[in-house]
């Protein structure tokens, strides 16, 4: 692969990695529908790209976090797609949302009290979603909301409820106790709401088996390749990235490298300096710990992750794959976002919306679907 001018590195986004993941999500869960959760920029990948591919596959639901996510994608948004905002709205900002066709997630009485003002002065209902805190408290309404919803359920009049929804807090380990603890709490909430459709499940929920899963179901890490939960990871792999080797030198055993020298070598060692740093999103936890791969080589990282580049140890690697413009992978076959986030003692998500905006993109179309001319016959 010849090396990008100029840039950081090169990352590949597989658009039919993501519809196929989207698929088989879609086939776990059926006949609930499949949402895509693309705040953040689509987990750093291009909400644009990502959402047209997710729509061409069938999908109709998006969720974002917050409005100016919202105003960004709407135009990009065929007109019989429905683009939600899971943080609600701020105080003021609920003509905006409403000018734009955006559906409000309402986490509070003070939003539906917003919602239903608005409402009240266009003149109709207004399209949202409730909710409801069912044991992780984070967002949505509490118990005692919820109360005086009963009390009062006039509060609701100006809103056309299109989901009630609440957030697992354990997904992520299926096994967690907790899980069919709040499953059956989001049930009796939901049953507040009769004829409302429901939703409840993330990935981790999407992927687990023998559970119900609601109406619709919010996938964001699995679509793009993260493990919903546990090994083997199902997802097919969606993000590639290399950098580039910018230099190579070769040191003596007990030479230092990098801000601090805290890594020493103790035999002499060629060091490739390469072009991805923590401005790139490459965690500077990953010092003296992670690692990258050159011609099916692990390489480790040595020294401190620096702004804009970091050391190697390539004294394994082969002389003819070491040069300046070689490229390196950093997420590939040898080790993927979640190998990646195990080494950085953190998670997939945050790897993937740290990666910057210095690197080469490139998108992989997702295969063109082709009619089944035996059921057109």
């Amino acid at each position: 692969m010849a090396m990008q001018h100029g840039t950081a590195g090169h990352l590949r986004i597989d658009l039919g990695a993501l519809v196929a993941n989207y698929r088989l999500i879609a086939g776990h869960v059926a006949p609930a529908s499949v949402a895509g959760v693309v705040k953040a920029d689509a987990y750093g990948l291009g909400a644009a790209p990502v959402s047209a591919a997710l729509y061409a596959a069938g999908c109709r639901h998006f969720f974002v976090a917050h409005l100016c996510e919202a105003v960004t994608l709407k135009p990009h948004l065929p007109t019989d797609t429905t683009l939600y905002i899971l943080n609600g709205l701020p105080p003021g900002a609920e003509a905006d949302c409403a000018a734009i066709g955006a559906v409000p997630v309402l986490n509070a009485l003070e939003q539906i009290d917003s919602w239903a003002a608005l409402a009240r002065t266009l003149g109709r209902r207004l399209p949202g979603v409730i909710q409801v805190d069912s044991g992780m408290a984070r967002l949505g309404l509490t118990p005692d909301d919820l109360a005086r919803l009963r009390q009062s359920p006039e509060l609701l009049d100006g809103s056309d409820l299109r989901l009630v929804m609440t957030h697992l807090a354990c997904a992520d380990d299926p096994d967690d106790a907790f899980n069919p603890h709040q499953r059956a709490s989001f049930d009796a909430i939901a049953s507040q709401f009769p004829g409302v459709p429901r939703s409840i499940d993330n990935s981790g929920g999407a992927m687990t088996a023998g559970v119900g899963h609601g109406d619709i179901v919010r996938a964001g890490i699995a679509l793009n390749g993260g493990a919903p939960h546990g090994q083997p990871n199902p997802m097919q792999s969606v993000v590639a990235l290399d950098a580039y080797i910018v230099q190579l030198r070769t040191v003596e055993a007990g030479a230092g490298v990098g801000y601090g020298l805290t890594h020493r070598f103790d035999r002499p060692s060629r060091v490739a300096t390469i072009s991805v740093g923590y401005a790139d999103g490459w965690p500077r936890h990953l010092s003296n710990r992670g690692s990258a791969w050159i011609g099916g080589v692990r390489v480790p990282i040595v020294g401190r992750v620096s702004m804009d580049s970091m050391a190697l140890d390539v004294t394994d690697v082969p002389d003819a794959l070491l040069h300046a413009g070689a490229p390196v992978e950093l997420i590939g076959p040898h080790q993927t976002i979640d190998d990646v986030a195990a080494q950085a003692d953190t998670i997939s998500y945050e790897i993937l919306t740290r990666l910057g905006h210095r690197y080469a993109r490139t998108y992989l179309p997702a295969p063109v679907a082709t009619p089944d001319r035996s059921i057109m016959a």
